[in-house]
């Protein structure tokens, strides 16, 4: 018996759009890192980049349950010497509302340079309009 192992000609990508309205952050992370890393294809490998590209709408009506609205805290640091920053969840969701979401996602990859590469396939838009058009992404309800 002979293991099949995927070769990259092989590997075909598809796009796809998620819309994030009303959707929880977490949840939708966890779905949207499964689709990039190809995992819910049969062909999965786990040493290459065999997952699809995903484009997110409305990233800007995401929704977090509990009290972390005013809770969870995203550090960050300038580079200098006391330069930590900090925003919690609603300033970031008034001002970076696509960070929320990469944030989660870059979070639930791999850590190494193929992580890098699967994690640029992730387009996340703050509104309902995309520039994707051409590659005809397909819609799928989570």
């Amino acid at each position: 018996m002979k293991t099949f192992i995927v070769k990259k000609n092989d590997l075909k990508k598809n796009w796809y759009i998620i819309d994030a309205k009303n959707k929880i952050l977490g949840r939708l992370a966890s779905k949207i890192t499964k689709i990039l890393m190809g995992k819910h294809k049969v062909k999965y490998t786990t040493h290459l980049d065999n997952g699809d590209y995903i484009i997110v709408l409305n990233a800007n009506k995401i929704i977090i349950t509990g009290n972390k609205k005013n809770n969870k805290i995203y550090y960050r640091h300038t580079g200098y010497i006391g330069g930590i920053k900090k925003k919690t969840f609603k300033e970031m969701l008034l001002y970076y509302p696509e960070k929320i979401i990469k944030n989660a996602v870059r979070g639930m990859l791999p850590k190494g340079p193929l992580g890098r590469i699967i994690f640029k396939k992730l387009k996340v838009f703050s509104s309902n309009n995309h520039c994707h058009f051409a590659q005809k992404p397909k819609i799928i309800n989570i």
